[in-house]
């Protein structure tokens, strides 16, 4: 399975939080550190809030926070939430699936099940076991 750049930079957000939880990061900070888009890290954050991953404030010592304590993150749930838009393979699309194999395919169930089973391996970890620091501060 290969998760998106949405996904990873979701998932590199948490854990950067996750290494300084007390602190608010801007979007402009985390932007600069990861040096990827700005305009991109704001949806993804964006996401991460409306998932409850985040909590965001405006304003002068605003930026956005962990909503939850890391071990109470799990791993899983995060990349199902960031996912939820990216089908797999075609046919588990819920609109646009024009494969013809979809009516009698055999392969569907197994790459259900696969799919499952990442989910549920992820959720054996939890945000607290790849919290990530920066060596510079």
């Amino acid at each position: 399975m290969r998760l998106t750049s949405f996904t990873d930079y979701g998932l590199r957000v948490l854990m950067r939080m996750a290494g300084d939880p007390d602190r608010p990061f801007t979007t402009a900070d985390l932007a600069d550190e990861f040096r990827i888009s700005r305009n991109h890290l704001a949806k993804v954050i964006s996401a991460l809030a409306a998932a409850g991953y985040l909590e965001t404030r405006r304003g002068g010592g605003g930026g956005a926070l962990l909503a939850h304590a890391p071990k109470d993150i799990r791993l899983g749930d995060v990349v199902a939430a960031l996912e939820t838009d990216q089908a797999l393979v075609e046919c588990f699309a819920m609109s646009d699936n024009t494969c013809i194999l979809t009516p009698h395919c055999r392969l569907r169930t197994r790459l259900a099940h696969a799919e499952t089973a990442f989910i549920e391996d992820l959720n054996r970890g939890t945000l607290a076991d790849c919290i990530y620091r920066p060596e510079s501060v």
